[in-house]
Parts: C-alpha cells; sequence; structure tokens
C-alpha cells in the first residue's frame, strides 16, 4: 500500500460536528455528508461575517514546481496542525482536487504523510459533488445557447460566433475539438466546437470568486457564451440561462469543511485551473475561515510566480483581503534541478547545481517583496538533504534578511512545523499588500508590467513574432476597453516550469521575450486571460495514466489513488 494512503487510513477522525464546534459552529448549523464531511451553511456564514472579527491570512506559495516537487500542499497541513499544536486556533483553505489530475498525470491532492487532509480518498474523488453541479451548470449554459441560436431567437447569432463550449472532469484530449450538430435539422445546427475540463471552465472562476448566491446569479449572467453580429457579448443572461445555473449552484457554493489527521479545521472548497483561472479556492470559504479563525493558511496554484501575483492581483484586490505574511515553500532537490542536477541524481550532494539553482527562489523572494507582505522561506526537508547544502539555502536567503524554516511536517506533522509557526506568528503584518499595477492603467501596460516585473522579460511579442498578429492582440485589447473591460486585471496561462514562456528555461532565466498566442475575456469571472504558449484547457492522458493502478480490494477499499 502507498505509504499516504496507509497513513490515511489509520487516521483517527473526529465527527465532523466537533471539527464544527473547534471554529464555533453548533451542529444545527452544519450540513453533514456522513460523519467526516460537512457544509457550511448560510445561516452560520451570514452569522459568522455579522459577530466575529477577521483573523490573520497566510498565503502559501512555492517555487517554480519542478518533477522532484515542492510539498506546498503539506506545507499548509502541517503549518495549521502547528499553529494549533502551539496553541494559536488556525484552519486551512485548499482547492478541491479535480479528477482529471487524479487519473491522469498527476494523482490525488490533498497533502502527503503526517501532513494530510481526511477522508483522502472522498476529496479526490466526488467528494461532496460540488466540481460536477459546476460541470452541468456549464453544460446546461451550453445547450441553452445553442437552443438560442437554433430557435433563431433575439438577439441572434450566427453559429460561428457561438463559443460556449461544453465541460467534463475527466481529461480526454479527443474532446478538445469536435463537430457538433449533424444528422440534420432534428439535431441543431452543425458547427465547430470542442470540451473544456471543469476546473477550467469560467463557471467554475465564478464560483470561486462569488460572495453569495446573489452575486454568483449575477456574475453567471454576465458570461460571454458568443458575440452578436454588430460585436456586442452574447450573455448567459441575454439567454436567460444564468438563474437556472444558479439554482444547480445553490448547495454547491456552500463550503466544505474536513480535517486534517490532527483533527484541525480544513475548508475544501472550489478547485479553478491555475493557470488558465486564478487557481484559488472560494472567496466564501476563505472569507468563513477568517471569520471562524484566528489564522486562516491559504494557498495558490503552481509557483508564485503565477498562483501568487493572481492570488493578488486578481483574488485579493477583487475580495478585499490582505494576506499578513507569505510562506515560500522550497526542497533542495527542487532547486538542484533548477540548477540542471538530473532527476535521478537530486538525492546526491551537489552544491554547485544548487548554487546554480537557487536563483529561482531568490528571484521569487524579490517578485513577492514588491507587494510589501512579510515573507518566510519554508524548506522541506528530505532525508537526503545534506547540512552542507540546508547551510547554503539558509545563508543565501539571510543575505535578502529572509527568515528561513527547515520543516520536518511529512515525516512529524505538526510538530515538524513549529518552528514555521512562530515564525509566521511574529513576522505577521497588518499593512495592506500593495498592488503590481494600477487597475485603470491600459491592459496591454499592465501585460508589460506582469512580464517585466515577475517574469523578467525584456520584452512581450506575439507568438511566432508576427509584428501584424500583435497589432490584431492589441487592437482587441483596446475594443475590450471601450466594452468598459479596461479596470480588469490580468491573468497569465503559461508554463509552470519556468518564469519564461518555455519549460526549458530553468533557475532565473534571463534575456528572453514573452510570446502572446491569444487573449480571450473572462468577463463574469473579471479577468484577461493573455495564453502564452501552448495551454490546455482540455488535458489529455499520458502513456500510463494514474487510473491504470487504481482499483478496489476485495473489501471495497479503495487502491492505487495516491
Amino acid at each position: 500500500m502507498n505509504v499516504d494512503l496507509e497513513i490515511s487510513s489509520k487516521a483517527h477522525k473526529l465527527h465532523i460536528e466537533k471539527i464544527a464546534e473547534k471554529i464555533g459552529l453548533s451542529k444545527n448549523e452544519i450540513n453533514t455528508y456522513g460523519n467526516d464531511k460537512a457544509k457550511i451553511s448560510w445561516n452560520a456564514i451570514n452569522r459568522v461575517e455579522k459577530e466575529n472579527k477577521k483573523g490573520n491570512l497566510v498565503l502559501v506559495t512555492a517555487i517554480n514546481p519542478t518533477p522532484a516537487g515542492e510539498g506546498k500542499t503539506t506545507t499548509l497541513v502541517g503549518l495549521v496542525d502547528a499553529l494549533n499544536k502551539i496553541g494559536e486556533q488556525a484552519s486551512g483553505c485548499l482547492r478541491e482536487p479535480s479528477l482529471g489530475p487524479c487519473f491522469g498525470v498527476k494523482g490525488g491532492a490533498a497533502g502527503g504523510g503526517h501532513a494530510q487532509v481526511v477522508p483522502m480518498t472522498d476529496i479526490n474523488l466526488h467528494f461532496t459533488g460540488d466540481i460536477h453541479a459546476i460541470g452541468s451548470a456549464n453544460n446546461l449554459m451550453a445547450a441553452m445557447a445553442d437552443n438560442h441560436m437554433y430557435q433563431d431567437t433575439e438577439p441572434t447569432v450566427k453559429p460561428e460566433n457561438l463559443i460556449a463550449r461544453r465541460t467534463l472532469d475527466i481529461s480526454d484530449r479527443t474532446l478538445r475539438k469536435t463537430q457538433i450538430g449533424i444528422g440534420g435539422k432534428f439535431s441543431g445546427i452543425p458547427r465547430e466546437a470542442g470540451f473544456d475540463i471543469t476546473v477550467a471552465s469560467e463557471v467554475m472562476a465564478v464560483f470561486c470568486l462569488s460572495n453569495n448566491l446573489t452575486e454568483l446569479q449575477e456574475r453567471l449572467g454576465k458570461i460571454i457564451v458568443g458575440w452578436q453580429d454588430d460585436g456586442k457579448p452574447l450573455t448567459a443572461k441575454d439567454i436567460h440561462a444564468n438563474g437556472s445555473m444558479a439554482v444547480l449552484l445553490k448547495d454547491a457554493l456552500q463550503p466544505n469543511l474536513v480535517q486534517t489527521l490532527e483533527n484541525n479545521p480544513v475548508f475544501i472548497h472550489g478547485g479553478p485551473f491555475a493557470n488558465i483561472a486564478h487557481g484559488c479556492n472560494s472567496v466564501l470559504a476563505t472569507k468563513t475561515s477568517l471569520h471562524t479563525s484566528k489564522w486562516t493558511i491559504t494557498e495558490a496554484g503552481f509557483g508564485a510566480d503565477l498562483g501568487a501575483v493572481k492570488f493578488f492581483d486578481i483574488k485579493a484586490r477583487k475580495a478585499g483581503l490582505s494576506p499578513n505574511a507569505v510562506v515560500l515553500v522550497a526542497t533542495v532537490r527542487a532547486l538542484k534541478h533548477h540548477g540542471g542536477a538530473d532527476k535521478d541524481s537530486l538525492a546526491t550532494e551537489d552544491l554547485e547545481s544548487l548554487k546554480n539553482g537557487i536563483p529561482n527562489l531568490i528571484r521569487h523572494i524579490e517578485n513577492l517583496q514588491k507587494f510589501g507582505v512579510p515573507i518566510v522561506v519554508a524548506v522541506n526537508q528530505f532525508v537526503s538533504d545534506t547540512k552542507n547544502e540546508l547551510d547554503l539555502v539558509i545563508a543565501e536567503c539571510n543575505k535578502l534578511g529572509i527568515e528561513v524554516s527547515l520543516c520536518t511536517h511529512w515525516s512529524d506533522g505538526g510538530k515538524g512545523c513549529e518552528d514555521l509557526a512562530k515564525k509566521v506568528i511574529s513576522m505577521a503584518s497588518h499593512k495592506p499588500f500593495t498592488p503590481l499595477y494600477d487597475e485603470n492603467l491600459p491592459l496591454w501596460d499592465k501585460i508589460e508590467i506582469i512580464s517585466k516585473e515577475i517574469f523578467r522579460a525584456n520584452g512581450v511579442i506575439a507568438e511566432g513574432e508576427d509584428p501584424s498578429k500583435l497589432d490584431e492582440i492589441k487592437a482587441q485589447l483596446i475594443e475590450w476597453e471601450k466594452l468598459g473591460y479596461k479596470n480588469l486585471p490580468i491573468c497569465v496561462a503559461k508554463t509552470p516550469a519556468s518564469f519564461s514562456d518555455s519549460p526549458k528555461l530553468l533557475s532565473a532565466p534571463t534575456d528572453f521575450k514573452i510570446h502572446i498566442r491569444q487573449v480571450s475575456l473572462s468577463a463574469a469571472a473579471g479577468f484577461i486571460v493573455v495564453q502564452c504558449g501552448a495551454v490546455m484547457t482540455m488535458p489529455g492522458l499520458p502513456k500510463v495514466p494514474a487510473g491504470n493502478n487504481i482499483k478496489l480490494d476485495e473489501h471495497g477499499n479503495i487502491q492505487g489513488l495516491f
């Protein structure tokens, strides 16, 4: 049995009512899903927002991810357990795992070792049905959009201008581009269409950025399903779909409550893709945690160049959040990979590769400092890390005045993050963060600021270096500004493996340009997506999918999920 699953299967879980009590909720204020999962009721959400002050917010982010793994989620769980262990009441906030990665490349996503969230198998599979509800709402919208066109209802839209896509929460490359409506008039109007994985849909992004049901319904109505002949958007509200969509999402919008192995509260709610969207758990879960906990520990997907920047510029800016501290996760193994070491040799001391990879960590520190929030580096330790390697990382961070904490939460649980917890408490600031750019700047200026200030590119060009294509992209941005979308933040979609848009440029590359393939408008979510490179909104399965090894044993227990 996999060690993570073995540890999880032996967990002593408290009844979810006991976990709710830890954050001041009665059993009448939660809707239970068995003994170990619950949704927070609307009465409770409204009550704590009125009665309780906000606690402290800590963002967990990381260096650029590598095949060696960084352990961002395990660090978050370890920090939650450590804070509670030293007498500071804390809760975690995580995204819901998608079935696509679970059965594809990545596998499960609820921590590991002795820093896990349980029930791990439920969380990684159907959980409380939120993602299914989001997929249903999206597909209802797509069906109503096609019917609107088929019935020739005003305002009319041509087949080539209808852009609503279906969703499925399974990785399936064959659905990226499809032909629908074939079989004669009885089957609709033929057109080219396609599927996205559910967590990449704008419905998911809207779901995670809405504060309540009223806002959810209003935001859903702003989703653009097509373009009218006069260039105006055709929205979900225009086709009268947003009300029905909100009905399907009514229960799903309530945050989910579970627990760590050490029986501390964790909210797991929403799961937007970290590339095509903002990659953070729901605003509603974060705010509910802030009003029920002294410390709320949340995370943002991928490395800090994507996740943390989007957290600040999209989620925090729009939701009125301001982290009191940032934890930047790194591993010696990952830094050696960035420094050129082969994956098979990462367990061997290699100070030269480590020196070459540390600039990746330093650049993330420098970038995060631009937001004006205190930073501590959490080194997720492996048994193969040597004293010389750890001392080198500490010394380089100390040169910048940055605290470093060596963490052993994978093997020791909360005890292995107590030093990190104490450093987070000591450095927490109550000053508001500084946005990277003024939201009233032209859209193109915002793109250039992110590219130069965060990625450190020396220019932004169109994919293929075609000046006419770049002119088209700029013209599209100006057109959206005229339609009233100038103040939207930028959501860059690119490889998470590098500061650049090439996964081969590791560590801290310089003298490169960002290549834009296309831009798209997420009007309801409230951001402009800038796609750099081949970012897939419907992943494919690898040659050997994780699903090959997932099965039930003779007792009905799940095996191979982690």
